[in-house]
Protein backbone atom coordinates (compact mmCIF):
# COMPACT_ATOMS: atom_id res chain seq x y z
CA UNK A 1 0.00 0.00 0.00
CA UNK A 2 2.92 2.44 -0.26
CA UNK A 3 1.58 3.51 -3.67
CA UNK A 4 -1.75 4.45 -2.06
CA UNK A 5 0.03 6.61 0.48
CA UNK A 6 2.08 8.29 -2.26
CA UNK A 7 -1.09 8.81 -4.30
CA UNK A 8 -2.95 10.33 -1.35
CA UNK A 9 0.01 12.59 -0.55
CA UNK A 10 0.21 13.69 -4.20
CA UNK A 11 -3.55 14.38 -4.30
CA UNK A 12 -3.36 16.45 -1.11
CA UNK A 13 -0.38 18.40 -2.50
CA UNK A 14 -2.22 19.12 -5.77
CA UNK A 15 -5.38 20.16 -3.91
CA UNK A 16 -3.43 22.43 -1.56
CA UNK A 17 -1.56 23.99 -4.46
CA UNK A 18 -4.79 24.57 -6.40
CA UNK A 19 -6.35 26.35 -3.41
CA UNK A 20 -3.37 28.51 -2.47
CA UNK A 21 -3.85 32.16 -3.34
CA UNK A 22 -1.76 33.68 -6.10
CA UNK A 23 -1.49 36.89 -4.10
CA UNK A 24 -0.35 36.46 -0.51
CA UNK A 25 -1.02 39.89 1.02
CA UNK A 26 1.11 40.96 3.97
CA UNK A 27 1.61 44.28 5.67
CA UNK A 28 5.09 45.82 5.82
CA UNK A 29 6.53 48.84 7.53
CA UNK A 30 9.82 49.11 5.63
CA UNK A 31 12.61 50.47 7.79
CA UNK A 32 13.28 54.13 7.12
CA UNK A 33 10.24 54.55 4.82
CA UNK A 34 7.78 56.14 7.25
CA UNK A 35 5.14 54.09 5.43
CA UNK A 36 2.91 51.10 6.07
CA UNK A 37 2.09 49.16 2.91
CA UNK A 38 0.52 45.85 1.87
CA UNK A 39 2.37 43.77 -0.73
CA UNK A 40 1.05 40.59 -2.38
CA UNK A 41 4.52 39.05 -2.31
CA UNK A 42 7.84 39.55 -0.56
CA UNK A 43 9.40 42.75 -1.95
CA UNK A 44 13.03 43.21 -2.89
CA UNK A 45 14.70 46.43 -1.80
CA UNK A 46 16.77 48.54 -4.17
CA UNK A 47 18.44 51.90 -3.68
CA UNK A 48 20.23 54.30 -5.99
CA UNK A 49 21.10 57.97 -6.33
CA UNK A 50 18.86 59.96 -8.70
CA UNK A 51 18.49 63.55 -9.84
CA UNK A 52 15.12 64.84 -8.67
CA UNK A 53 13.86 68.44 -8.70
CA UNK A 54 17.40 69.73 -9.17
CA UNK A 55 18.86 67.71 -6.28
CA UNK A 56 20.87 64.51 -6.09
CA UNK A 57 18.93 62.26 -3.68
CA UNK A 58 18.91 58.63 -2.65
CA UNK A 59 15.80 56.82 -3.92
CA UNK A 60 14.76 53.61 -2.21
CA UNK A 61 12.38 51.17 -3.85
CA UNK A 62 10.51 48.07 -2.72
CA UNK A 63 9.20 45.92 -5.57
CA UNK A 64 7.72 42.48 -6.15
CA UNK A 65 5.82 40.69 -8.90
CA UNK A 66 2.76 38.49 -8.49
CA UNK A 67 -0.36 37.70 -10.45
CA UNK A 68 1.09 39.10 -13.68
CA UNK A 69 1.76 42.57 -12.22
CA UNK A 70 4.58 44.37 -10.46
CA UNK A 71 3.90 46.28 -7.25
CA UNK A 72 6.33 49.00 -6.19
CA UNK A 73 6.89 51.80 -3.71
CA UNK A 74 9.68 54.32 -4.27
CA UNK A 75 10.58 57.16 -1.95
CA UNK A 76 13.22 59.83 -1.51
CA UNK A 77 13.99 62.63 0.95
CA UNK A 78 14.39 66.15 -0.40
CA UNK A 79 16.52 68.89 1.16
CA UNK A 80 13.92 71.68 1.19
CA UNK A 81 10.14 72.16 1.14
CA UNK A 82 10.21 74.14 -2.12
CA UNK A 83 11.38 71.05 -4.03
CA UNK A 84 8.53 68.72 -2.98
CA UNK A 85 5.89 69.84 -5.54
CA UNK A 86 8.40 69.93 -8.45
CA UNK A 87 9.66 66.47 -7.43
CA UNK A 88 6.11 65.04 -7.47
CA UNK A 89 5.47 66.62 -10.88
CA UNK A 90 8.76 65.19 -12.17
CA UNK A 91 7.92 61.70 -10.87
CA UNK A 92 4.54 61.88 -12.64
CA UNK A 93 6.18 62.88 -15.93
CA UNK A 94 8.82 60.14 -15.62
CA UNK A 95 6.19 57.47 -14.94
CA UNK A 96 4.41 58.37 -18.18
CA UNK A 97 7.67 58.58 -20.14
CA UNK A 98 8.89 55.20 -18.84
CA UNK A 99 6.05 53.44 -20.63
CA UNK A 100 5.67 55.93 -23.50
CA UNK A 101 2.22 56.91 -22.25
CA UNK A 102 0.57 60.15 -23.07
CA UNK A 103 0.00 62.21 -19.94
CA UNK A 104 -3.29 61.24 -18.33
CA UNK A 105 -5.70 63.36 -16.33
CA UNK A 106 -4.85 63.18 -12.65
CA UNK A 107 -7.39 62.10 -10.08
CA UNK A 108 -7.33 63.47 -6.53
CA UNK A 109 -5.56 61.33 -4.00
CA UNK A 110 -5.82 60.87 -0.24
CA UNK A 111 -3.37 58.60 1.54
CA UNK A 112 -3.90 58.58 5.32
CA UNK A 113 -1.22 60.77 6.90
CA UNK A 114 0.03 62.44 3.70
CA UNK A 115 0.91 66.13 3.49
CA UNK A 116 -1.49 68.08 1.27
CA UNK A 117 0.13 69.01 -2.03
CA UNK A 118 -1.36 70.18 -5.33
CA UNK A 119 0.87 67.70 -7.20
CA UNK A 120 -0.33 64.65 -5.21
CA UNK A 121 -2.35 62.53 -7.63
CA UNK A 122 -3.46 59.15 -8.88
CA UNK A 123 -2.85 58.40 -12.55
CA UNK A 124 -3.90 55.56 -14.81
CA UNK A 125 -1.42 55.26 -17.68
CA UNK A 126 -1.62 53.08 -20.77
CA UNK A 127 1.59 52.62 -22.69
CA UNK A 128 4.23 50.24 -23.98
CA UNK A 129 7.38 48.72 -22.58
CA UNK A 130 10.61 49.00 -24.59
CA UNK A 131 9.90 45.52 -26.05
CA UNK A 132 6.57 46.81 -27.42
CA UNK A 133 4.27 45.02 -24.96
CA UNK A 134 1.23 47.03 -23.94
CA UNK A 135 1.01 47.82 -20.23
CA UNK A 136 -1.27 49.61 -17.84
CA UNK A 137 0.10 51.41 -14.82
CA UNK A 138 -1.80 52.82 -11.90
CA UNK A 139 0.50 55.21 -10.05
CA UNK A 140 0.10 57.34 -6.94
CA UNK A 141 2.29 60.32 -6.10
CA UNK A 142 2.23 61.85 -2.62
CA UNK A 143 4.43 63.24 0.12
CA UNK A 144 4.82 63.57 3.84
CA UNK A 145 7.02 66.42 4.93
CA UNK A 146 10.16 66.37 2.78
CA UNK A 147 9.72 62.76 1.64
CA UNK A 148 8.10 62.04 -1.75
CA UNK A 149 6.53 58.69 -2.64
CA UNK A 150 5.48 56.90 -5.78
CA UNK A 151 3.37 53.74 -5.49
CA UNK A 152 2.74 51.76 -8.69
CA UNK A 153 1.03 48.69 -10.01
CA UNK A 154 2.02 47.81 -13.57
CA UNK A 155 1.20 44.91 -15.86
CA UNK A 156 -0.64 43.95 -19.02
CA UNK A 157 -3.97 43.81 -17.20
CA UNK A 158 -3.54 44.51 -13.47
CA UNK A 159 -6.44 43.22 -11.42
CA UNK A 160 -8.67 46.00 -10.10
CA UNK A 161 -9.06 44.03 -6.88
CA UNK A 162 -5.29 43.64 -6.40
CA UNK A 163 -4.68 47.30 -7.24
CA UNK A 164 -7.39 48.33 -4.78
CA UNK A 165 -5.90 46.19 -2.02
CA UNK A 166 -2.43 47.61 -2.65
CA UNK A 167 -3.64 51.23 -2.72
CA UNK A 168 -5.91 50.90 0.33
CA UNK A 169 -3.00 49.43 2.30
CA UNK A 170 -0.92 52.63 2.05
CA UNK A 171 -0.69 54.60 5.30
CA UNK A 172 1.69 57.19 6.69
CA UNK A 173 1.54 56.80 10.48
CA UNK A 174 2.11 59.89 12.64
Amino acid sequence: MPWLRRYALAAITVAATACSPELNWREFQPEGSGLVVRFPCRPDRQSRPVALAGHRVQMDMLVCSAGGSSFAIAYADLPDPASVAPALAELRARAAANIAATPAPAAPLEVPGMTANAQAARLVLNGRLPDGKEVREEALFFSKGLRVYQASVIGQAPSAEATGTFVSGLKLPA
